[in-house]
Parts: C-alpha cells; sequence; structure tokens
C-alpha cells in the first residue's frame, strides 16, 4: 500500500528541531531538495503498491533521496541510514516534517528502493532537469561547451527554420563491476565447490537411504591449488588441470540429476537453484572452449553470482579487457544524458544518429558540431553529418589533404574541448564510485550508474547557483565601493 506525502514541498522554516534553531537556506542539502522534481513522478512509483492491501510503503522522496544520498556520499546502505538518522538535514531532503533520532527504515529497504527507482524513472528525471537548465541558460554556456547562436525569438520560431547550434560531446566508458579477475581454472573450481554443497543438501533428506555420491572433492582441490599456487604454470598443467575440473564437475551434474530424480530439487534455495542453471551454462561454454581450443565463446560468463556480467575489450593501456556495463554518454552545454547501457560490447558509433536526433528534440535545432573520437567518423555518420550541415570532429576520411594547417588547427581545438566529457568518466569513477559498482543484481547496477549521472547534474546546478550568488555578491560590492569613493 503506498500513501502518498503531503510534505513533498515542506519549506525548510517549517522543519521542527527539537532542540531549537532551524535550517539554513543555503545547505546543500536544502537546495537539492529543491531541484529535483519530486511530485512529477510519484504517480508512476505509487502505481507499483495496491491502495488497498499490504504494509504502507515509503513514499517516493524518501526512497529517490535516500539513493542520492549513499552515491553522493559513497558510503554503504548501513552508513547511509546512519547518517539519515544523525542528520536534519538529510531528513528534510527525505521529506520528513520534524527532527527524530529513530532510523526511518531498515538497510536492506535500500535493496528494495534500487529495485523499484528503475534507470528509465530517473532518466526522466534526468530528462527534466536538463531540459529545465537548458531553457534558464537560454544558449550561454558557463564552461564553453555551447555555443549561443540565435536570441530567444528565434528559439520560438519554427524547428525546420532554425540554424544549427551549440556543441554536443559524446563517449563510452565501462563501469567495471566489483568481481574477481576471471580465469577459467578458478570459474571451475569454484563451480565444483558449489555443485558439491547442492549434492550435500540434496542427499541430506536420504541419508541412510542410499549411498552418498563420491565427488572427490579432496582431489579435485588438490589438483587446483597444485596449478593455482604457482607463481607461473605452463599451458600444458593449465589445460590439464581445466580438463580434470571439467570432469569433476561433470560427475557432479550427473549425482545431481540422480539425485533430482529420487526427491526433487526442492530442498535447494532459490539462490541455490539460479547458481545451478549458471553452472550448467559455464560448463557447457568450458567444454566448447576447450575442445575447439579457443578462449572466447558467445555470451561468456565470467562470474557465477554475477552471470550478467561480460568482457568487454577496450584496448585501454591499463587493462585490455573491462568486465561490467558500457554506457554511452553525451554531454550538452556541461550537462550529461545518459543515452544506453548494455552489458554486451557494441560499437557505440551505431548510436551517434540517435544521439544527434535526441539533442534536436531536447534543443529544437540540431547541433553546430559533434565532437567525438575517430570512432564514430564512419561512412555513415559522416553523411548523415553532412546532410544535416554538422561538423563531426576529426580528420576526413582518405588520402589527407595538402594544405592542411587550418585543419589541423580545428582538430586539436576540438579535441582539446574534448578534453570535458573524457573528464566526467574520471570524476564519476573516482568521486562518485562509478570505477567499481558495488550492487551485484543487473537491475540495482543500472540503477546505481543511472544515479550517478543524475548527481553529476545537480552538482552541477549547485555550482553554477553558488556561481551565481558570487557573481551578484561582487557586483553589490562593487557598486557600494563605487558610492564610497564617489561620496569621498
Amino acid at each position: 500500500m503506498y500513501r502518498r506525502n503531503d510534505n513533498d514541498q515542506l519549506e525548510f522554516e517549517d522543519f521542527y528541531l527539537p532542540f531549537g534553531g532551524k535550517l539554513r537556506s543555503d545547505n546543500r542539502w536544502v537546495l537539492l531538495s529543491k531541484l529535483i522534481p519530486w511530485a512529477e513522478l510519484e504517480e508512476e512509483y505509487a502505481g507499483l503498491f495496491s491502495d488497498k492491501m499490504g504494509a504502507p510503503a515509503k513514499t517516493f522522496r524518501m526512497a529517490l533521496g535516500a539513493l542520492l544520498i549513499k552515491e553522493r556520499l559513497t558510503i554503504t546502505d548501513e552508513e547511509t541510514v546512519e547518517q539519515i538518522r544523525e542528520t536534519p538535514y538529510l531528513q528534510y531532503l527525505l521529506g520528513l516534517s520534524e527532527y527524530t533520532d529513530e532510523s526511518p527504515f531498515d538497510p536492506s529497504m535500500m535493496v528494495h528502493f534500487r529495485k523499484r527507482i528503475t534507470p528509465e524513472i530517473l532518466a526522466r528525471i534526468n530528462d527534466i532537469m536538463v531540459n529545465r537548465e537548458l531553457k534558464k541558460a537560454d544558449n550561454n554556456d558557463s564552461d564553453g561547451d555551447f555555443q549561443n547562436a540565435e536570441d530567444q525569438e528565434d528559439r520560438s520560431s519554427s524547428t525546420d527554420k532554425k540554424p544549427n547550434a551549440g556543441i554536443m560531446m559524446v563517449d563510452a566508458s565501462v563501469t567495471p563491476a566489483d568481481i574477481a579477475y576471471p580465469t577459467d581454472l578458478n570459474l571451475l573450481n569454484e563451480s565444483r565447490e558449489k555443485l558439491e554443497e547442492i549434492i550435500d543438501v540434496l542427499y541430506e533428506p536420504m541419508k541412510g537411504e542410499i549411498d552418498k555420491p563420491r565427488t572427490y572433492r579432496l582431489k579435485a582441490r588438490q589438483a587446483y591449488l597444485k596449478v593455482a599456487k604457482q607463481r607461473k604454470s605452463s599451458y600444458k598443467a593449465i589445460k590439464k588441470t581445466i580438463k580434470r575440473q571439467l570432469q569433476y564437475i561433470s560427475r557432479d551434474l550427473q549425482h545431481i540429476e540422480a539425485l533430482k530424480a529420487l526427491s526433487g530439487l526442492g530442498n535447494l534455495s532459490s539462490r541455490q537453484y539460479r547458481k545451478l542453471l549458471v553452472i550448467h551454462e559455464l560448463h557447457r561454454q568450458q567444454r566448447e572452449m576447450y575442445d575447439a581450443k579457443t578462449h572466447s565463446v558467445p555470451d561468456r560468463i565470467v562470474n557465477i553470482s554475477q552471470p550478467h556480467v561480460r568482457p568487454v575489450v577496450r584496448g585501454k593501456a591499463s587493462a585490455d579487457v573491462e568486465f561490467g556495463a558500457k554506457i554511452v554518454v553525451s554531454r550538452i552545454n556541461g550537462y550529461h544524458v545518459l543515452e544506453a547501457i548494455s552489458w554486451d560490447n557494441f560499437n557505440e558509433s551505431r548510436l551517434l544518429q540517435t544521439q544527434i536526433e535526441r539533442y534536436r528534440e531536447r534543443m529544437g535545432f540540431y547541433p553546430e558540431a559533434v565532437l567525438a573520437d575517430k570512432l564514430y567518423r564512419n561512412r555513415n555518420n559522416l553523411a548523415y553529418c553532412k546532410e544535416r550541415n554538422i561538423r563531426l570532429s576529426g580528420p576526413k576520411l582518405g588520402r589527407p589533404e595538402k594544405d592542411t594547417t587550418q585543419n589541423k588547427r580545428r582538430e586539436r581545438i576540438d579535441s582539446s574541448m574534448r578534453n570535458a566529457i573524457e573528464g566526467t568518466f574520471g570524476i564519476a569513477k573516482r568521486r562518485y564510485g562509478l570505477g567499481r559498482i558495488m550492487m551485484k543484481l543487473k537491475k540495482t547496477s543500472e540503477t546505481s550508474i543511472s544515479l550517478v549521472i543524475l548527481l553529476m547534474n545537480l552538482e552541477k546546478i549547485l555550482r553554477d547557483i553558488f556561481i551565481h550568488y558570487l557573481f551578484q555578491y561582487i557586483l553589490i560590492l562593487k557598486r557600494k565601493l563605487l558610492i564610497e569613493f564617489q561620496a569621498a
């Protein structure tokens, strides 16, 4: 059951503090609470619950606010609840009307919040905020990403007559998942150990009635450690050990099938049953790679607990292969839009035309230039941009021109400007925790990634507010000094 919160628009002056005083209007959490359109998406969140049955659910503002606090402070779920319990500003952000020293919810609720607030909901919140701020900016960019081309009167004219204006930056990156570096031997050893636990659970009800299946777990463990503990093992030794582990797993799977025929799989927990299905597929993939003498297979599983994680070949100097979700981000006037999330590797250049069309829907006109790396400069994208009078950064295809001084200068300028979106990923990974996604589920991981993009836009809005007030203060101070100087 869901009960709507009547205090979503509570003013900070009305927030009751039992120890006296009042909240500061310039506090970052108070300002943040005024930037988020809480009410616009509460109806969609309320639709997840029954109007009459069940215990009252936490409000949309409390759920989203708690997730924002966690991601902004890069802390655990347990620490998030403790911070909320101790800080009145955080309680105001969550929509409470007065300070309380009791925890508003159990830390386990954070998982449910991440499941309920989907990346689609966060994308709509981000779009609402970005569109609102772009309209306020009136085509003026504070950090040089956007070039003013027309006045406000021209923006209200027909879309087809508007000239291209502004600069859009696009790039892709991988958000690594919190998993150990996967090797075939380690995966097979972990699979074998999980299967042995499952065999123990299935055999327990029939203990004394039938003989326990022989798993040779001690011999299998010794065979694994003989190679795993070596500082550097030979290719032949690794292949031999992989073959033996595959045989042990195959034997265990046969035992499980026999026990399943006798008593079924009802004694397994949902987690054990899920892992059994994953191990079945992992064994098939590893057997296929061993027989074919290859190291690649479609939809390769690299972690049993997180089977959705895939290897993504990036060719970076620090890591040739990364394991996590691949994201595509656009940067417009300093604001970021998450265009796509995928756990499978893909060519991000195929999304460029879609990104440009979304820019047109948001701004009302096409961009003057698109700053991207060389991967985006294929013939389809070049033809698409040329038809719409959009300059796609980078050198031309084919033989270079004779007089390239001006072109090289333009390329250097574009490259220096594109550092902004490259820095975006660096800030997101180092400051906001995007460098290691700690969530274990596919759905909650995507929510965490979307929250980081939303937070970065909120931080930019807060910085712009601070700069605006600082600029106004300097103007007032200048006028006061001028008046004093004239009076003297």
